[in-house]
């Protein structure tokens, strides 16, 4: 069989019927190993077949987002292009991207790969609408391009939410943060990110997202409680492939 010609546990009950998650990660590689974790938590399973089927293109090696976006590196479009490619040479029939800033380029990338894209924002989004009071002030953990782009400020504003994000020293805190995670200071750079969800909670936040994929991960080694409410954008994406694929295993369910 060929990697295209994918195909299900011939003795589940969708036999024959394609499903292959393609997860487009490197970006960077904690956060990938993070959402496919997060799949399996969000799964109910009596056992393995009823897991979600995964190919992952993890490449670090992705120019960075961030640069780009501010204006100070070349564009990682190509080589998103080229990991989309893998994926779906791989024979994926739907793919997610466990990286927030990259969404600046949704558009480019899910308008010619012929299968669903899962979009992250929306995702987190839509988890907010079901979990957070309508016009309560939400707060956004991120880097500073995601809030240049608008990622999540331009959709809660339309909801009705206020938003509060990170200025000043709290800002730079996220960019350590963020860096500490990446070179291997997890807990580290966790307790950066807990110091700024903190001021968060104080400027009148009902609930933070947690809108880069390396803060939940920072949180979760620097242990403690978090002070306010969160949504973990890395979490929604994951139930909401989950929620793709039960519907593709249950008889007339969306595909």
């Amino acid at each position: 069989m060929g990697p295209a010609e994918f195909e299900s546990d011939p003795n589940s009950a969708d036999s024959g019927a394609r499903f292959l998650l393609g997860v487009l990660g490197g970006m960077g590689p904690l956060a990938t190993v993070d959402v496919l974790a997060k799949l399996i938590d969000a799964t109910p399973a009596d056992g393995d077949g009823d897991h979600v089927p995964v190919v992952v293109a993890s490449i670090p090696q992705i120019p960075s987002r961030v640069e780009a976006i501010l204006g100070q590196g070349t564009s990682p479009l190509p080589a998103l292009i080229a990991a989309r490619d893998r994926l779906l040479a791989a024979g994926a029939t739907m793919l997610a991207r466990p990286c927030n800033t990259a969404h600046h380029w949704h558009a480019a990338l899910a308008g010619d790969a012929g299968v669903p894209f899962l979009h992250i924002g929306e995702a987190a989004i839509a988890e907010i609408a079901r979990s957070v009071a309508p016009a309560a002030p939400v707060g956004v953990i991120a880097t500073a391009a995601t809030h240049e782009i608008g990622l999540y400020a331009e959709p809660l504003r339309r909801a009705g939410y206020g938003v509060i994000v990170p200025r000043g020293p709290d800002a730079a805190r996220v960019a350590d943060g963020i860096a500490c995670v990446k070179r291997g200071e997890v807990a580290q750079g966790g307790r950066r990110f807990a110091a700024v969800l903190e001021a968060l909670a104080r400027a009148g936040a009902a609930a933070v997202v947690l809108g880069c994929t390396e803060v939940p991960p920072g949180l979760a080694a620097g242990g403690g409680a978090p002070a306010a409410p969160c949504v973990d954008a890395t979490a929604a994406l994951a139930r909401a492939c989950v929620g793709r694929w039960q519907a593709h295993r249950t008889p007339g369910g969306r595909r």
